[in-house]
């Protein structure tokens, strides 16, 4: 999201709220974020020179309307649900009437408020509107993004409307991909400062899209890995290290345009203003790093692990001297001074999924990366990480999915994917 974005008004909101007979048309797929602010108004949080320091402990709203997506250069939030669907309908009018459901539906979570009549007090004959876990709990910044998979361009028509820079990623050497959490036709990301206002949407736009569309794969994730807001405290992954030192800030216009928003003339008109989405599951092996001498995960990182100084500094955010660093460093090898250049903006989250039956924990990174084209950005990234980083020993990428995610909702009656599919379909 941008500081162009507008504040989703109750007035916008409330003009997009379905009748009850047309959510019973969603097989009673409404959904809530409860009680709003006293007196019904909702606190806006806004990106750019207009961030309010103070939306994660108020509980604010991000807006939802903008040439952006919110949730991209949105400050991150402590939390995620991430789901990947397929697409069950062969019927586009069916398909683009749910992903005007789905906005509708977003409009009003993000903003804090009820979608038709709520979880309870409707029809005691038909099923509420809500599902109602998040009642009375605050909008928490929530932020909904939706993104199309390569294979949902074999579907509806649309193949030739795919973009060129919406590749295939390539198999890399370790990768050990499992397909139940690979791939997928659209996806839907959900980030939120309480894990409850996640996990709600995610599972009222899956009971929307029911008969349309199904989950293939969701991931929960806790502790951002990375900050868009660089005077924040920079966060640990779960090997102790602090990660996303030199990300993109949601400040850095020049640098947003740069390297995330895809621009005039890169591809097909319809995703001038989106991105591209990289998401892989990539599974930590703790027990092993656990018991790995300070020193050598210090080399392995090229950073000390207090501070998060590079090698031979004294501070974070000190310029690294990459040839003080061994030659397999992950920071040197990772850093754009080494890439000619490659900067993606990267929003990644910690998971842990219990054990994996042998004692060892199912706990790693789920890491996502936004980029103007994805052929420029993660896959020569990767090829080059793949290939010598010392920290493939403690880490394999187990699932993967990459995603073209649009230009964001400019106002009231526009809606996701509406660049993409006519709104007469």
């Amino acid at each position: 999201m941008t500081d162009t974005q507008e504040a989703a008004t109750p007035e916008a909101a409330d003009s997009q709220a379905p009748s009850r007979r047309s959510l019973l048309g969603w097989g009673g797929a409404g959904l809530a974020l409860g009680a709003a602010a006293a007196g019904g108004a909702v606190a806006m949080a806004r990106v750019g020179n207009d961030v309010d320091p103070t939306a994660a402990e108020t509980g604010a709203a991000v807006a939802f309307h903008g040439a952006n997506q919110a949730g991209i250069a949105t400050p991150v939030q402590d939390r995620l649900h991430f789901a990947a669907f397929d697409v069950q309908t062969d019927d586009r009018a069916e398909f683009v009437r749910m992903l005007k459901d789905w906005t509708a539906a977003a409009r009003r979570m993000t903003a804090g408020k009820a979608v038709g009549e709520g979880a309870y007090g409707g029809l005691a004959e038909a099923p509420p509107d809500d599902t109602g876990e998040a009642l009375g709990l605050k909008p928490s910044r929530l932020t909904l993004t939706i993104g199309f998979g390569p294979s949902l361009f074999e579907k509806f028509g649309l193949k030739d409307q795919r973009p060129e820079a919406l590749v295939d990623l390539p198999q890399f050497p370790g990768d050990a991909l499992d397909k139940t959490r690979t791939g997928g036709d659209l996806c839907i990301q959900a980030c939120a400062d309480d894990p409850q206002v996640a996990v709600h949407a995610i599972r009222n736009l899956a009971r929307i899209g029911f008969g349309k569309v199904v989950i293939r794969w969701s991931q929960l994730g806790f502790g951002k890995t990375s900050s868009t807001t660089p005077d924040a405290q920079t966060p640990r992954n779960l090997m102790g290290f602090k990660d996303g030192t030199r990300n993109i800030a949601g400040t850095e216009t020049d640098r947003l345009k740069k390297f995330v928003w895809v621009g005039d003339g890169d591809g097909p008109e319809w995703m001038t203003g989106g991105s591209y989405l990289v998401a892989r599951r990539i599974r930590m092996h703790i027990e092993t790093w656990d018991r790995t001498s300070l020193q050598e995960q210090e080399d392995i990182f090229g950073r000390d692990k207090g501070e998060g100084a590079p090698v031979g500094k004294a501070k974070e955010h000190d310029a690294p001297f990459l040839k003080a660093m061994k030659p397999d460093a992950h920071v040197r090898l990772a850093h754009p001074d080494s890439n000619n250049g490659i900067t993606i903006l990267r929003r990644g989250y910690s998971f842990t999924d219990g054990t994996d039956g042998l004692g060892r924990l199912e706990a790693g990174l789920f890491f996502l990366a936004y980029q103007r084209d994805v052929r420029k950005g993660f896959i020569p990234l990767q090829r080059s990480l793949s290939a010598k980083d010392a920290l493939n020993e403690y880490i394999q990428h187990v699932g993967s999915a990459v995603f073209a995610v649009p230009p964001g909702v400019r106002d009231k009656d526009d809606w996701w994917g509406s660049t993409l599919f006519s709104k007469e379909a």
